[in-house]
């Protein structure tokens, strides 16, 4: 059973969302996806842009030492509550010991010198006296998003490890040579995911001065043609060329060509990104493929490669219709047989 670390970073509850911050919101967006049901654009849901999420994620951050809140609500008498504050706005937030996530249950505006109706403590006192505050509790769905969330952290995480561990073997490699980099899946607790090796030739002959690269992708048999080793082979490849038809393949073997020097430039722009803790983009193809309809089931959906007439790899995820067309790959089409 794989364990996640979620953050303790404070969190809303999607009830209070949708039922406490009516107004106060900095933008449209988080209404309205949240009336449509599209719960996972709202992440991270900790930072949120209304005035009282952003005060709980800062009361309750990454390091417990950091934590800054008023202190507990008096008025909260069943379930205990730590008050912040943010101009006119006030929160109630609880904490999983469970799980070490602080969650954002009750917000409201302070009115009336705590006298008026619908003011934050008022109704904080009455749920407690007459009603039941249990229900402000996270429920299987609020549930349901935090371990999604932790799981794209964590991958991100990974990811920019993984950046990082290009970026050391790029180094050492990029005026010729090769280097091996140990890649551990996601979860450590799962142990390695795959040895990659990567290899930079110099080529120096009379008429041909190129430099040519090779990243060879080996994972462990459990996880040999799965996603997760897919991601891997992605995040490697940008880091080394963006361009997504700009690699060839055969089998778990990719090379590029480029001109002299270029893995060098290379490896100062991806030092920049690596420096800025950002992940490397790819850059779409400037051409539309044809490629076997048995090779692009599925492959869309999954964001894999796939073979190209003339034989260059791209990912179907583009709208290839507004690309020209390859012109080799139409060549090669004209000739099959009807």
């Amino acid at each position: 059973m794989i364990v996640c670390v979620h953050s303790r970073r404070a969190r809303p509850t999607l009830r209070l969302l949708a039922e406490d911050l009516a107004d106060g919101w900095e933008s449209p967006r988080p209404r309205r996806l949240l009336a449509e049901g599209m719960l996972k654009s709202l992440h991270p849901l900790s930072e949120l842009p209304h005035p009282i999420v952003r005060k709980a994620a800062e009361s309750f951050g990454v390091r417990a030492a950091d934590d800054h809140f008023v202190g507990p609500i008096a008025a909260s008498s069943k379930l205990p509550l730590l008050e912040i504050k943010t101009a006119q706005w006030r929160g109630g937030v609880w904490a999983d010991r469970a799980t070490g996530v602080h969650w954002l249950l009750v917000a409201g505006l302070a009115k009336g010198e705590h006298q008026d109706h619908d003011d934050f403590y008022m109704r904080v006192k009455r749920e407690c006296d007459k009603g039941d505050p249990s229900r402000w509790l996270p429920t299987a769905e609020d549930q349901r998003l935090l371990k999604q969330e932790t799981a794209a952290r964590l991958v991100t995480e990974w990811e920019l490890t993984v950046q990082q561990q290009v970026l050391d073997a790029l180094r050492e490699v990029h005026g010729g040579g090769s280097a091996r980099i140990d890649i551990h899946h996601p979860w450590p607790e799962q142990g390695r995911l795959a040895l990659l090796t990567l290899t930079v030739a110099l080529v120096r002959e009379p008429g041909y001065r190129a430099d040519e690269i090779e990243l060879e992708v080996a994972p462990v048999s459990a996880y040999a043609g799965s996603n997760i080793s897919w991601q891997l082979t992605v995040r490697a490849l940008i880091c080394l060329s963006p361009p997504e038809q700009g690699w060839d393949r055969y089998k778990d073997s990719y090379t590029n060509i480029a001109e002299p020097g270029a893995w060098s430039a290379r490896l100062a722009e991806l030092e920049k990104i690596v420096t800025a803790r950002e992940l490397a983009e790819s850059e779409a193809g400037s051409h539309s493929h044809y490629a076997h309809r048995e090779h692009l089931a599925g492959k869309t959906i999954e964001g894999r490669a796939v073979r190209a007439l003339c034989g260059a790899f791209f990912v179907p995820t583009q709208d290839h219709g507004r690309l020209p067309v390859c012109s080799p790959c139409q060549e090669r089409y004209a000739e099959l047989p009807d």
